[in-house]
């Protein structure tokens, strides 16, 4: 791939987003990261040590969607490799039963979730349509970040199942339309949680607490994998990668 390729990362946060942008900065790529809170602490820290660019953006939205993609083409040229980071769950949504979940954060997920990928993915299918065939046979790769609620229903937690399942049928039919055309669509649940790196070293996630041991998904390790994901020859396409710890009971 040329060192020149445009990187778009849909969803911004301390964990997956900021380190595929740091590693895609590391190789060489014009990296942008979108979110609705462009000014967050950590994205700022990411334009200031890795020359990552930010775009302000509320992916459920079509007109921010198509906004963005312009923008970012624009600006860096058009996007080789995207990646949808929103799973767009919130507190309310778990530990509820099926009669006492509130519809609204429901309606409110399957918009933040599976619409939004829908329309990032819709933009980013367009965009590279428009692009010829570089010279290994592609025009880009799309992929989806998900949870085990893709293809586990856990209870009291419909809502959530059904939103994850939604993105992972929308990222298989993607796949199946537009490999044959040149663009890899990849979706990866990630079975765990996501301890991501804190100021004094450590690995923590906000509920599960301090890494022990690699008992967690590193986030660093999940962006390696997607820029494997990017760089795999046509020929081995790989569609679906489930990532787990080593001790995840599954």
């Amino acid at each position: 791939m040329a060192e020149s390729e445009t990187a778009l990362i849909v969803g911004g946060g301390p964990g997956i987003s900021a380190s595929c942008a740091r590693l895609f900065a590391a190789n060489g790529m014009s990296v942008a990261v979108a979110a609705r809170n462009p000014d967050k602490t950590v994205l700022k820290q990411l334009a200031d040590d890795h020359g990552v660019h930010l775009y302000k953006c509320d992916a459920s939205s079509p007109d921010d969607v198509v906004a963005l993609f312009a923008s970012v083409t624009a600006d860096l040229g058009s996007p080789r490799l995207v990646v949808h980071n929103i799973d767009g769950r919130s507190a309310g949504i778990f530990r509820k039963t099926i009669d006492e979940v509130d519809p609204n954060l429901v309606l409110s997920l399957l918009h933040n979730s599976g619409f939004s990928a829908f329309l990032v993915g819709q933009q980013a299918a367009k965009t590279m349509l428009a692009q010829d065939l570089d010279q290994t046979g592609m025009r880009g790769t799309i992929l989806f970040t998900n949870a085990s609620a893709a293809f586990k229903g856990y209870p009291k937690s419909g809502g959530f199942a059904m939103a994850s399942h939604g993105k992972a049928g929308l990222a298989q039919s993607m796949a199946r339309e537009l490999m044959p055309q040149g663009i890899h669509v990849a979706h990866v649940p990630i079975d765990a949680a996501i301890g991501w790196t804190q100021a004094d070293g450590s690995r923590a996630h906000r509920l599960a607490g301090t890494t022990v041991d690699d008992n967690m998904a590193d986030p660093d390790q999940i962006a390696a994998t997607y820029l494997h994901l990017h760089r795999q020859h046509r020929s081995t396409w790989a569609f679906e990668v489930v990532l787990r710890p080593w001790v995840e009971n599954w």
